[in-house]
């Protein structure tokens, strides 16, 4: 049975009169005659019985219309559902991310979203690794793409989009540049230029204080990663980066030198515990992360 065919039937057999029917359903009275008279026929049984007074239903008119009304009653429930969750699904959603990989993602994502819910908008922001949480804690953005570990008890953490090779930025007149192999030891006899404002486990896990032989490693701290970038290129020290940022960052005066000893950098999706909003939910199930190499 079509839908419009159930509508017709259901409307008649509530309101049991053909011109209410018609001006409830916004049809002309002899299209939902019509309609009423091929459901018949198809049924091999009259639905209702009509005089010039009055329209009943027949027994097996009510029965069908016992065994529809439920189904009916969820399609319309279902209905409604989906169109409450398209409309709240609508304003603005300011995203963060930290990395340029990540930016891509999000923009590929935006794209499926608007095209999916007309009345939102994405609008995209880049987070510095000196304060990774600000923003998410200011409302500036309401959710974020951003290196991972994070262990925060306002923050959630949904899961790992995509991981990358590490790579040591060095000058390119570093004695580092030179070497067939770096390792942890290495760090040891130069300067490692971290982030001011990470949190100390965070810092920890992407810049490590000492060596695997316990000899420290001498570090200066950036406030942005330009900043960084000008500081490697200018001699002053050596910092980490995923493998694919060299896309975007490469510098005549840095080289990208492997750096198979440290974990892979991930990147995972946050937001804040208090803000699982229909916005936040509909990009965090709508956006996927590119096959890990």
């Amino acid at each position: 049975m079509e839908r419009h065919e159930m509508e017709a039937f259901l409307t008649l057999a509530e309101e049991l009169h053909f011109r209410r029917t018609s001006e409830r359903l916004g049809l002309a009275q002899g299209r939902v005659s019509q309609t009423i008279q091929k459901l018949e026929r198809r049924i091999g049984a009259p639905l209702f019985e009509r005089t010039s007074r009055r329209v009943s239903l027949t027994a097996v008119g009510a029965q069908l219309r016992d065994d529809l009304l439920p189904a009916y009653r969820q399609m319309q429930r279902a209905l409604a559902d989906a169109t409450a969750s398209v409309k709240a699904v609508s304003g603005v959603l300011r995203v963060g991310y930290s990395s340029p990989m990540a930016a891509a993602l999000i923009l590929d994502a935006a794209d499926r979203l608007t095209a999916r819910y007309p009345d939102l908008e994405v609008q995209i922001q880049e987070i510095q690794l000196a304060d990774p949480f600000g923003p998410i804690r200011g409302d500036q953005v309401q959710v974020q793409i951003t290196e991972l570990p994070v262990d925060e008890p306002d923050l959630v953490v949904d899961r790992i989009l995509f991981s990358e090779e590490r790579k040591l930025l060095v000058n390119r007149d570093h004695p580092l540049a030179r070497s067939s192999e770096v390792t942890l030891e290495d760090l040891a006899d130069t300067t490692l230029i971290s982030f001011a404002g990470m949190p100390l486990y965070m810092e920890d896990y992407h810049y490590p204080r000492l060596t695997p032989s316990g000899r420290p490693i001498p570090r200066k701290e950036a406030a942005f990663w330009q900043e960084a970038l000008v500081m490697v290129g200018a001699g002053k020290g050596v910092t980490f980066a995923c493998a694919r940022a060299e896309e975007y960052y490469a510098r005549q005066d840095t080289v990208w030198l492997p750096f198979p000893h440290f974990p892979r950098i991930d990147y995972g999706i946050i937001w804040p515990r208090n803000g699982n909003t229909a916005r936040v939910q509909a990009f965090v199930g709508g956006i996927t992360g590119p096959r890990t190499p």
